[in-house]
């Protein structure tokens, strides 16, 4: 597929999305266009549903979003789009902790060095940036061992009264798997950069972020992809006991947390925040396929398998500072935002979308 970029030479107000393409990056891209703001979608169309998604932002936005296909990996590209953008929101990566254990340093090579190549792009070329980054709470490590958390009912609750509210940011991190590790460099080298370089930085520790345009599968979009495999009346594979407790945000909410970020970047430059829905949006694997069988109207099929490495039991973000810092806060319940992706997947399955034909499929 190509794309013809859109004549947006003259923006003096363009932002450049790097993984503009994907889940998360196309819901941004899309809010900003809506605000008004000219965006260039940068992304190398490798993940599922990402063509598609390039294809949405063109035909809804059209010469306000321009799709560049390149890498981050690339260090010329990523100097000529930094060099022509005013702000960069960073969220090209590799995702997948299962594809970080297979393959280790491509995992490091985009999520290591792709960052640092964005970070020195903005430094030579363009210092007054500012650069909001995707980090994941998978930098803190497994954060408790079992004999640290009680089960009740159908989760996981870590003993330590200091979790009331959740993991703060203050939490020591604990890099484990590639993944980890490579989300860990990039995390430091970007705080790192605001203290020794002066760059206008913000970094996310994202949690679990779930929502229309996200092409679900077992190791990354855990909300999306328990949903299509019940759809599809398909077994979902749980690995460990399904206790383990997430807290989800959705994904409208945490696009207005991102842009709220860059609109506050003057007061917050240098600052990492936790971003997640949680302790109100905290849900176990168990309790979710408790709500899809509601939703659904009939019980999932559940395997289960052995835990993954680095998979952590219980994980809830502690989101006052973020709240407090830009006055934001989620507003999407779990139960809602199900409703809402279900919705979008059987309505991108009556439109002919990328998920279509297997889910048709499996239908038969």
């Amino acid at each position: 597929m190509t794309f013809a970029s859109p004549n947006i030479k003259n923006s003096s107000e363009r932002i450049l999305v790097t993984g503009g393409c994907g889940f998360l990056g196309c819901n941004i891209a899309a809010k900003l266009a809506t605000r008004g703001r000219s965006v260039v979608a940068m992304d190398n169309l490798s993940r599922r549903g990402s063509e598609e998604n390039a294809e949405w932002l063109r035909q809804r936005y059209g010469n306000r979003v321009a799709i560049e296909i390149a890498d981050t990996r690339d260090a010329d590209a990523v100097d000529a789009l930094v060099s022509a953008n005013t702000a960069v929101m960073h969220l090209a990566a590799q995702v997948a902790v299962t594809t970080s254990l297979e393959d280790p340093i491509s995992d490091f090579e985009i999520n290591g060095h792709g960052t640092l190549n964005v970070l020195q792009a903005i430094r030579r070329r363009n210092p007054r940036a500012p650069i909001v980054f995707a980090s994941t709470n998978k930098v803190y490590g497994r954060l408790f061992d079992p004999s640290e958390v009680r089960r009740v009912d159908c989760r996981y609750v870590p003993d330590d009264p200091r979790f009331t509210h959740g993991v703060a940011e203050d939490t020591p991190l604990d890099l484990y798997s590639p993944y980890g590790c490579s989300k860990g460099v990039a995390d430091q080298y970007v705080r790192d950069y605001s203290r020794v370089f002066a760059l206008r930085s913000v970094v996310l520790r994202m949690s679990c972020v779930y929502g229309p345009r996200q092409f679900g599968n077992e190791d990354q979009g855990w909300i999306a992809h328990f949903l299509l495999e019940a759809i599809r009346r398909r077994p979902i594979t749980i690995y460990g006991d399904g206790y383990q407790v997430r807290d989800a945000l959705f994904v409208d909410d945490a696009v207005n947390a991102w842009i709220a970020a860059l609109d506050n970047i003057n007061s917050i430059s240098g600052r990492i925040f936790n971003l997640g829905g949680g302790p109100s949006n905290a849900i176990s694997l168990r309790d979710l396929l408790q709500l899809i069988s509601e939703l659904r109207g009939d019980q999932p099929d559940v395997r289960y398998a052995a835990w993954r490495p680095g998979d952590q039991p219980w994980y809830v973000s502690d989101i006052r500072a973020v709240s407090q810092a830009v006055e934001w806060e989620p507003r999407v319940s779990v139960r809602q935002g199900l409703r809402l992706i279900e919705r979008w997947l059987d309505n991108h399955v009556s439109a002919g979308g990328a998920l279509a034909s297997e889910l048709l499929e499996a239908r038969v």
